[in-house]
């Protein structure tokens, strides 16, 4: 499963394609949600994005997303406090 819910917080699986023509979701990439990003892979520039594109996607603010784990890898682990939406409905 590409996403878990402990009470307010929402922890995702993602795999990450930096540099893609524009920022989107993918779908499934076997047990992560695929997400291409139109930032490049450069200082950081790709995670920034991510996080942005997430707190848009789930109505929360920026402090509320942060990167877990893969800093500097395709499949990352983020979690987010207070998400206003099911993460069902990003694949719909």
């Amino acid at each position: 499963m590409w996403f878990r819910q402990e009470g307010e917080i929402l922890t995702l699986t993602l795999h990450v394609q930096p540099g893609a023509k524009k920022t989107e979701i993918a779908g499934l990439h076997g047990d992560a949600l695929k997400i291409r990003l139109a930032a490049p892979p450069v200082e950081g520039k790709a995670n920034a994005a991510l996080l942005a594109c997430l707190a848009e996607k789930f109505g929360v603010p920026m402090r509320n997303v942060v990167l877990k784990q893969g800093e500097s890898s395709r499949r990352k682990v983020v979690s987010i406090s207070g998400p206003t939406i099911h993460p069902d409905s990003l694949l719909r």
